[in-house]
């Protein structure tokens, strides 16, 4: 019995030491798998652990994004829900990407306004890849839609976006979980949610396959490496589910809620 309650004081406090502490969220890339990130977010406003900073990469950024700006869980739930490929990118006539996403950053725009990150509610920052330099950029000011395009700007689909001076892409090339910028902002408990941890990968049955696989090694290898900056991780089992395909939204959220629910309770 006396373990028992040891463990059970420890537990505690744990929890209480997370919930006085200044806690900073990493959401990493991954496409429509991003939807996870909301049921993270909802887990930890049901817990009562308040975020006191957020980076993101790619999807993550714009789901850092709108949370940062005050866009509540019910409204992320209702955005990334209705969310369509055509929604969030068009045909593109250049040499550098088949689409653009510029659609993405009207959605951001339409939602938030003509703001700058420097205007969130919580410290925000944003990961992209300079791909003239190969240098990663952490953006903590300056137009937001921008910004959140620069970080999901998958390289060989979207366009680089131009951005003072610097060519930009998918923030994911050089810090798929951005936990570094954390620290940064004031965080003392840094949380990485890594969406790719734990995918399938299978033989490839054509070169857009074999790409696909090249890519997610690469990032999940560094993202392992970086990972070890954070103090709790957070990884749902998302190996089912596949990076385009947007009926698995509602259950991807739900996915999300389980893994961080499961992560807070370990704690």
């Amino acid at each position: 019995m006396a373990i028992f309650y040891r463990l059970f004081q420890r537990q505690k406090n744990l929890k209480e030491k997370l919930s006085r502490a200044r806690v900073g969220l990493a959401l990493g890339g991954g496409a429509v798998l991003g939807a996870a990130h909301v049921g993270v977010l909802r887990a930890f406003e049901e817990e009562k652990v308040n975020i006191a900073c957020l980076s993101g990469t790619s999807v993550g950024a714009l789901v850092a994004s709108l949370y940062a700006f005050g866009v509540s869980i019910r409204q992320l739930e209702e955005t990334v829900r209705k969310l369509k490929w055509l929604d969030v990118s068009g045909v593109s006539l250049s040499r550098y990407g088949l689409l653009s996403n510029r659609p993405l950053g009207e959605i951001v725009k339409e939602i938030l306004g003509p703001v700058k990150v420097e205007m969130a509610i919580l410290p925000l920052a944003i990961l992209a890849t300079d791909i003239s330099t190969g240098e990663k950029v952490v953006i903590h000011e300056g137009d937001l839609e921008t910004a959140v395009m620069a970080s999901a700007a998958v390289p060989g689909i979207f366009l680089p976006v131009e951005r003072e001076g610097r060519w930009l892409m998918d923030g994911g090339l050089v810090e798929n979980v951005p936990i570094s910028p954390l620290s940064e902002m004031g965080a003392t408990v840094r949380v990485g949610v890594n969406l790719t941890a734990k995918r399938n990968y299978r033989r490839p049955r054509n070169i857009i396959d074999l790409l696909t696989n090249t890519f997610d090694i690469l990032v999940n290898t560094a993202a392992s490496q970086q990972l070890v900056q954070a103090d709790l991780t957070i990884e749902p089992d998302l190996a089912g589910y596949d990076y385009t395909n947007l009926s698995q939204v509602p259950t991807l959220i739900e996915e999300g809620y389980r893994a961080a629910r499961k992560m807070l309770a370990g704690i």
